[in-house]
């Protein structure tokens, strides 16, 4: 590949929109465009994509007010909108993480009847069960499994100390699985 001189008359033609000064510039610099964007072994599609943006970027640049003014730091300009193009490229593809097969499946909203049922009569045991323990253990599981009483509440409404609790807990647990049955 020959290395091209740009001059100030180039570079004012590229301003203007001169069709053969465009057509010489989008050839001369899509080499070495693609010669960097390959070596990151991109697929080619992606570089495609990439040196198309790499040069709408460049031309914008160069047809506004502040766009460049001296031609011998064209070619370092476009090496740099090229990095600063791959380096978007960089972050948006990590902030698009593939998802896990199992987040494609969207969970039914549907209210599952079945479940339902089988909660209900559940629950129509443990009262059933319950009503056959002696009050205090009704009132002892009451607090601490279907209403989540804090253990120190518990402790302050029976009178006892901590440790008593978790007796009373225990004997009433296993009262309620001999209820239970097997």
């Amino acid at each position: 590949m020959e290395f091209f001189a740009f001059d100030e008359a180039y570079l004012r033609r590229l301003r203007e929109g001169d069709p053969s000064t465009e057509a010489h510039f989008v050839a001369y610099f899509s080499q070495l465009i693609q010669i960097k964007l390959r070596s990151r072994l991109l697929a080619p599609d992606i570089v495609d994509d990439l040196k198309q943006e790499t040069f709408a970027r460049v031309f914008r640049k160069l047809r506004s007010s502040d766009g460049i003014h001296q031609a011998d730091r064209l070619g370092s300009f476009v090496n740099s909108v090229c990095n600063n193009v791959l380096k978007e490229k960089y972050r948006v593809g990590a902030r698009q993480v593939a998802l896990e097969p199992e987040h494609l499946e969207i969970p039914d909203r549907v209210m599952n009847l079945e479940q339902l049922v089988i909660t209900q009569q559940t629950v129509g045991v443990v009262r059933k069960v319950l009503v056959q323990l002696p009050k205090r253990d009704q009132a002892i599981l009451r607090e601490i499994f279907w209403l989540e009483t804090d253990k120190e509440e518990v402790c302050q409404k029976f009178g006892v100390g901590r440790d008593y609790l978790r007796v009373l807990v225990h004997r009433a647990k296993g009262k309620f699985r001999s209820a239970m049955g097997p």
